[in-house]
């Protein structure tokens, strides 16, 4: 499926508020709420929306730093990286884990309370897994939202 003009301008809309509606869009964009839902469902249909997510402050909850980690496997043969994406996917302040060709194996999202939460994640769940070779720490500063690739 290729999707045209309209579709894309649909995509865009629900990237930047993937809760509206499809009465609310088909105001938006003077087309009938079916219409919109027959095409929201064959995007759905062809994979091009894989799912919608909830994005929460995780500051309001009170997590206030976030570290990316990279994370470089020590023993490559003897651990599998299945294993190490099951292990460390389980540990809660792991928000994504990502792998990545170049100098680390893998790039971790790692959310904490404060720093000294980060290092009691860092030394007691993620440094003590079998296989964990070099590891890399950045502390985000700020980050800006963008849209997809639309």
């Amino acid at each position: 499926m290729t999707p045209d003009d309209l579709d894309l301008e649909i995509l865009r809309a629900l990237q930047r508020d993937a809760s509206q509606t499809s009465s609310q869009l088909s105001r938006r964009f003077d087309v009938s709420q079916p219409a919109i839902w027959r095409r929201i469902k064959r995007l759905q249909d062809a994979g091009i929306i894989a799912g919608r997510r909830l994005m929460l402050d995780a500051e309001k909850l009170g997590f206030g730093v976030t570290v990316f980690l990279g994370v470089k496997l020590a023993t490559k043969g003897r651990v599998s990286l299945e294993d190490f994406e099951r292990t460390v996917g389980a540990i809660p302040e792991v928000q994504t884990v990502e792998h990545v060709l170049g100098l680390y194996d893998y790039r971790l999202r790692v959310v904490a309370r404060d720093l000294a939460d980060f290092e009691r994640v860092l030394r007691r769940r993620i440094m003590t897994l079998p296989g964990v070779g070099d590891v890399e720490a950045n502390v985000l500063l700020s980050e800006e939202r963008l849209n997809g690739p639309l």
